[in-house]
């Protein structure tokens, strides 16, 4: 009597796959600040709250002074 024939399965991730583009970050902002941001979109014409938020963090962290080392 041969042998059955083994199985192989795929382990499958759990989850969403990786798109291999930036890690997401995640934010609670409160609602004041969304509409903030959301207005900023608007008048820099910008589509996204995402985008505008990458930008805003973006020219924030230009403008910021280095703070010394003690």
């Amino acid at each position: 009597m041969s042998k059955s024939i083994t199985v192989h399965h795929k382990k499958r991730g759990r989850g969403r796959p990786a798109t291999g583009r930036d890690p997401a970050v995640t934010a609670r902002l409160p609602k004041p600040v969304i509409v903030a941001i959301n207005k900023w979109c608007k008048a820099n014409a910008i589509e996204s709250r995402s985008e505008a938020i990458r930008r805003l963090v973006e020219y924030g962290l230009a403008a910021a002074p280095v703070p010394e080392k003690r």
